[in-house]
């Protein structure tokens, strides 16, 4: 498995631990629909989250949530329709990026950015 593959699971599973530490319950992870996959799906406070997870080793090119396109938050709606039908779950839904980025020191640093896009914005 390439570097960067390695990064991007490794970045998932610190964005999962950190939810959990807030009070998130994981219901899924890697969630796949067609071509779409949804990183991690939770639920807090009677919400169901999509949290979509973004890693880069660097942000001297762009941050990790610019990477975050209109045909990926189309595909991420997509997949969290599918999820709710296919588990008949009727709870309101947030959208969630978790970026995920390398300090000097290489500590992963999180930034976690709530109603990050609206199902409206893959339009």
């Amino acid at each position: 498995m390439a570097t960067h593959n390695d990064f991007g699971k490794q970045a998932e599973d610190v964005a999962a631990e950190y939810l959990q530490k807030n009070g998130y319950k994981i219901l899924v992870r890697n969630f796949r629909f067609q071509k779409a996959e949804i990183d991690i799906i939770a639920e807090k406070d009677n919400l169901i989250i999509i949290a979509e997870v973004k890693a880069r080793s660097t942000d001297a090119f762009m941050l990790p949530q610019e990477a975050v396109t209109k045909t990926k938050i189309k595909s991420i709606v997509a997949a969290a329709n599918h999820y709710l039908e296919k588990f008949n779950k009727d709870q309101e839904v947030r959208f969630d990026i978790i970026s995920v980025l390398p300090d000097e020191k290489k500590n992963l640093i999180i930034e976690h950015i709530t109603d990050a896009f609206e199902a409206f914005d893959a339009n």
